[in-house]
């Protein structure tokens, strides 16, 4: 969301130059992650995918107490983001370990899920398997960013992405055979789960090189305040507008309970819906990041919430659309995803210097996550006190206005930060 023209910023010393044939190459590096994404992410969308329901139906928990679990699933990894960015800063890199404790406890969760049984409980197992996440996520985006050209950030982050989105599609689909094979069998997708996880972490430490191939400059780690990074102009707009839009970002979750509603799904088919949104997000991941890197991050990004709030109105005015109306929200949804996740995470990478990417990252993902908590409470406070309609409709305002301040704030080609330049010479 940094929405910079990256062809306008410079590559560091460091950056190896892109020639003939090479421009187009992806790093190892991001493919090696690109495994790891893929794997871990089919663990954690079996979990995704019956969470909703294993919930609501199975527990009993109120709208309003899954509101408040989904707030947790979605924010407690924001403070959590800052440490890992921070730590895996420190000491020229260290960010490969500081991702493998990030994704070795997120599997640690997995088997956890299968032992308790209240809504709290979960609760607690949902905020440490967030804090796992909280911790690689910044550690790994700086080692994509650090291994790639800035002017092939875009499709670099969009490859990344849609390795993961090709685990966020089996995932949902090995939960949804668990089901058929034990209707009602959650605690044996959660089996199945901690399996691949373990799986994820072995891959990472097995494939992933240790250091990035661009190496951070010499010298002493950053001191771990937040503070400091936000003195950085272009970063502190990217955060600041990454809070408002997550603050009326409909969690996915709600989405898919609006939609089975809607339809009337068979609860065995719930774990299908989040399929639709990553097969659009795989086939558009890699072309919008592209996209992005040769016109502007900012037209992209503005695309993508046009389309979230597009899905949004469907919603509102379509409540019996049926299959139309399933296939037409889920393809804006992962049109959404494609043209805003990757793009932010390499726009940012421009804003913030290479001895800093990572608590830069993390910083810009810390506010992303404290706005989608807050708007999980909203949505399921609205929905348990007024109904679903309203609260979407709330959030479609709240989410229109967000969007054009957003335009507003943040220019559409600034001139990029040199990645050599230190944070204290950096204007306010």
């Amino acid at each position: 969301m940094y929405l910079a023209d990256s062809r306008r910023s410079p590559a560091s010393a460091a950056a190896p130059a892109p020639g003939p044939g090479r421009s187009a190459r992806i790093a190892p590096t991001v493919l090696a992650l690109g495994t790891v994404s893929l794997v871990t992410d089919i663990s954690s969308e079996m979990v995704t995918a019956v969470l909703p329901l294993y919930l609501v139906t199975a527990l009993g928990v109120s709208l309003l107490g899954f509101g408040v679990l989904d707030g947790v699933f979605n924010g407690a990894s924001a403070l959590l983001r800052l440490l890992g960015g921070f730590l895996g800063d420190r000491g020229g890199g260290r960010h490969k370990a500081v991702a493998t404790a990030g994704y070795g406890l997120s599997a640690l969760c997995r088997p956890a899920l299968l032992l308790v049984r209240t809504a709290p409980l979960i609760g607690l197992v949902l905020a440490v398997d967030r804090v796992g996440k909280g911790l690689r996520t910044a550690p790994r985006d700086a080692m994509i960013s650090l291994s790639t050209t800035p002017e092939r950030r875009g499709r670099a982050f969009g490859v990344h992405r849609a390795m993961d989105t090709v685990g966020a599609l089996t995932g949902p689909l090995f939960a949804f055979l668990v089901l058929r094979a034990a209707p009602g069998g959650y605690h044996a997708v959660f089996t199945v789960s901690s399996y691949v996880a373990a799986l994820g972490v072995l891959v990472l430490v097995l494939l992933v090189p240790g250091r990035s191939l661009r190496a951070a400059p010499p010298g002493p780690g950053p001191r771990p305040r937040a503070a400091g990074l936000l003195r950085l102009r272009g970063l502190r707009r990217i955060t600041g507008c990454a809070a408002l839009l997550g603050l009326a970002t409909v969690s996915d979750s709600f989405v898919y309970l609006l939609l089975q509603r809607r339809l009337e799904l068979p609860v065995g088919w719930f774990p299908l819906l989040p399929l639709g949104t990553a097969a659009v997000y795989l086939s558009l991941a890699v072309p919008l990041g592209g996209l992005a890197d040769r016109f502007g991050r900012r037209r992209v990004f503005v695309l993508g919430h046009a389309a979230l709030l597009t899905g949004y109105g469907l919603l509102l005015v379509r409540p019996g659309g049926g299959a139309p109306l399933a296939a037409g929200v889920l393809a804006l949804h992962g049109l959404f995803y494609a043209a805003t996740d990757g793009v932010l995470a390499a726009a940012a990478a421009g804003a913030v210097p290479e001895r800093r990417r990572g608590a830069g990252l993390a910083l810009v993902g810390t506010g992303q996550a404290a706005g989608r908590f807050v708007c999980s409470l909203a949505v399921g406070a609205l929905w348990n006190r007024w109904g679903d309609t309203a609260a979407l409709a709330v959030m479609s305002a709240s989410l229109t206005a967000a969007v054009a301040t957003a335009a507003r704030l943040l220019p559409a080609a600034p001139p990029a930060l040199p990645a050599e330049q230190p944070l204290e010479e950096e204007p306010a």
